[in-house]
C-alpha cells in the first residue's frame, strides 16, 4: 500500500477539525503553518498599536489628526495559496516569507495628501521600524490611476523562542483615493479579467476627478489654517473688504472664511 501523503490542501488545513487528519505529518504542518502566520498577526497587530498611539495623541493633544481610520487584514490560507501560483513560489514557508511580502496588511486613511506623508513619516522614524520598499503611486500613479502610498517595513516580533523580524505591507491614501480603489476592487471582482472598456475609462476619469478633489481639499485647507494665523482685527478688515490685496478671488475666499 502506497503511503505517501495526498496532496495538501492548504487553503483549507487550518479550518479542518482536528479529527480530520490521516497521519501526523498533516498535524505538524497546520501546527507550523498558524505558527507561521501568528508572526505575521503580532507584526500587523504591531504597526496597528504604534498608528493608534498615534492618532490618540492627534486626538487629544493637537488641533487636527492626520489619521482617519486604521484597518488590517491577514492574507487567507486560500489567497496566500492562489499568489503562490501566480509568484511561481515553491511551498516552503522560507519561499513565502521572501516572495509574498503582503501576507500581512494595515490601511491607513488620511484627509489630505499631506497628511499620508506625515504619518509616514512619524510611524517609520521609530527606531524599531525598518523601511525595506517605499512605492509612491500617489507621486507615480499606477496607468489605472489607482494612487497610495505603500510601504513595506519590518518590525521585530517577539516571540518565546526569540525575537522574529516580520515584514508588513502599509498603505497609506486619502479618502478620496480610498473609495476610488474600493469602487475598482468591486467592479474588477464582478468582471474578473473581463471589465468592460467603458467601465475602465470611467474609473480613469474617475480617478482623475478624486485627484483635483484631493488638490482643492488641501489648498482649501492650507488656507483655513493660514486664515487661523491672523490677527482678529485683520480678518475682519479681510471680511469687510477693506484691505486691497493683489489677487481679488483669494480676498472673496478669506471673507467667505471669516463670515
Amino acid at each position: 500500500m502506497d503511503h505517501k501523503p495526498a496532496q495538501l490542501d492548504l487553503g483549507r488545513l487550518i479550518d479542518r477539525p482536528d479529527g480530520d487528519f490521516s497521519h501526523d505529518g498533516v498535524q505538524q504542518l497546520r501546527q507550523d503553518f498558524t505558527r507561521f502566520m501568528m508572526r505575521y498577526k503580532f507584526g500587523m497587530e504591531e504597526i496597528v498599536t504604534k498608528l493608534s498611539i498615534l492618532r490618540d495623541e492627534f486626538e487629544h493633544l493637537h488641533e487636527t489628526n492626520p489619521i482617519e481610520n486604521i484597518s488590517s487584514r491577514l492574507k487567507n490560507p486560500d489567497s496566500i495559496l492562489e499568489k503562490m501560483g501566480r509568484k511561481e513560489c515553491d511551498s516552503t514557508f522560507e519561499s513565502i516569507a521572501e516572495k509574498i511580502t503582503d501576507v500581512a496588511g494595515v490601511r491607513v486613511t488620511c484627509s489630505f495628501v499631506s497628511d499620508v506623508y506625515h504619518v509616514f513619516d512619524l510611524l517609520t522614524s521609530q527606531s524599531d521600524v525598518v523601511i525595506v520598499e517605499v512605492r509612491d503611486y500617489i507621486t507615480d500613479p499606477k496607468p489605472n490611476g489607482y494612487r497610495s502610498l505603500h510601504a513595506l517595513i519590518e518590525v521585530p516580533v517577539y516571540l518565546s523562542d526569540g525575537e522574529v523580524p516580520v515584514l508588513v505591507e502599509v498603505q497609506l491614501r486619502t479618502i478620496a483615493m480610498d473609495f476610488w480603489a474600493s469602487l475598482e476592487h468591486k467592479i474588477h471582482y464582478k468582471y474578473r479579467e473581463d471589465v468592460p472598456q467603458s467601465l475602465l475609462d470611467g474609473l480613469k476619469d474617475a480617478a482623475d476627478t478624486a485627484t483635483e478633489l484631493d488638490a482643492t481639499m488641501e489648498r482649501l485647507h492650507a488656507e483655513v489654517k493660514t486664515a487661523g494665523q491672523l490677527s482678529a482685527g485683520l480678518k475682519d478688515e479681510l471680511s469687510r473688504g477693506t484691505v486691497a490685496l493683489p489677487d481679488d478671488a483669494f480676498v472673496e475666499r478669506l471673507k467667505r472664511l471669516g463670515s
